[in-house]
């Protein structure tokens, strides 16, 4: 596995918009106080013109977002790589992106939701680590969470022991200014759902948003097989965060992965919080991972923190990942090997 050097201080951090931009005035007025944070952090900061553009979803065409994300990775002084925001067709840009240019200059790259579509294929196909946590307009609230300056620590080098926190944001109150921090509701608990009364384990961890991952199933981009096959003596642990899905749907997709081998040496499945269970035939969230999952002696938890449910946690995908989960409480250490 290729672990992409360090941040520092006076590095140039570049923004891009691989799904969609930003164009409200206070998504805009959110995006500036980001930069501005980082730069108050001795950090220099480098956008893509898509970054604040939006036509149907789209920052620009797949071809032109690709682009210019290969501007980011050619340009030698930009250190690391940001995700401006998620949206829903970030999958597109796989067809015109030059993947050699990442694998010449690998650098972190960081993003969730919708990104998940280059994230894991980059890590999956290249082996070069990439990093699920906040895209880049999260960082403009006026005063960070400990979640957002932990994700820059470990930009910087710095492995730290993540720890659930102690409530996460159940109600999103609508920004005034766009500078707010999270509204913190509801007390958080990691919930184990298989036959254990805690987890304790090390394993290669890969993942993402699950609403992306069922799309990319099957394309020329799935190298998933070969990837859990060549970490097979790790084990492997997967992470995947739920958007929109109904129960149904995670039980027709948690079916295809497994019938088509993705959980061959898996020792843990972690899920995440989701914003709202739906369901058709008032099957749970749990009940539905209960359903399909049985039989496979997999450790499984769920309600952890990562995510679209605010904050979320750092995970570097392709990393060594020590998880400990009991009594509710969870933490996670990444292992860079």
């Amino acid at each position: 596995m290729i672990y992409p050097k360090s941040i520092k201080e006076n590095d140039l951090l570049g923004i891009t918009a691989i799904s969609d931009g930003i164009t409200s005035d206070i998504d805009i007025k959110r995006l500036n106080n980001a930069k501005k944070q980082f730069c108050n952090r001795n950090f220099k900061i480098i956008e893509t013109d898509n970054v604040r553009h939006s036509i149907f979803g789209k920052s620009a065409s797949s071809k032109t977002q690709a682009a210019q994300l290969e501007q980011l990775y050619k340009n030698k002084d930009v250190k690391a790589i940001f995700c401006v925001a998620g949206g829903d067709f970030a999958l597109e840009v796989l067809s015109y992106i030059n993947f050699d240019i990442i694998k010449k200059n690998p650098k972190w790259f960081q993003g969730f939701s919708d990104p998940t579509s280059l994230l894991f294929t980059i890590t999956t196909n290249l082996d070069i680590a990439t990093i699920y946590a906040s895209n880049f307009s999260a960082f403009g609230m006026e005063t960070w969470h400990k979640s957002l300056e932990t994700n820059l620590e470990i930009l910087k080098g710095r492995q730290i022991i993540q720890k659930s926190f102690d409530k996460f944001q159940k109600n999103i109150i609508p920004y005034k200014d766009g500078t707010e921090g999270y509204n913190l509701d509801e007390k958080v608990y990691w919930k184990i759902i298989s036959d254990d009364k805690k987890i304790e384990l090390t394993g290669r961890i890969i993942g993402g948003c699950l609403d992306v991952l069922q799309d990319l199933f099957g394309t020329r981009f799935d190298n998933t097989k070969k990837f859990i096959e060549k970490y097979k003596n790790d084990g492997i642990i997967w992470y995947f965060d739920i958007a929109e899905l109904t129960s149904e749907s995670l039980i027709r997709i948690l079916w295809k992965f497994k019938d088509n081998g993705w959980f061959k040496y898996t020792k843990c499945i972690l899920f995440s919080r989701i914003i709202e269970e739906k369901s058709y035939y008032d099957i749970s969230y749990s009940n539905a991972i209960k359903m399909i999952l049985k039989g496979l002696n997999i450790k499984i938890a769920i309600d952890c923190c990562f995510g679209h449910v605010s904050p979320r946690i750092t995970i570097i995908n392709g990393a060594i990942a020590k998880i400990k989960i009991q009594n509710g409480a969870g933490q996670i250490y990444f292992d860079l090997k």
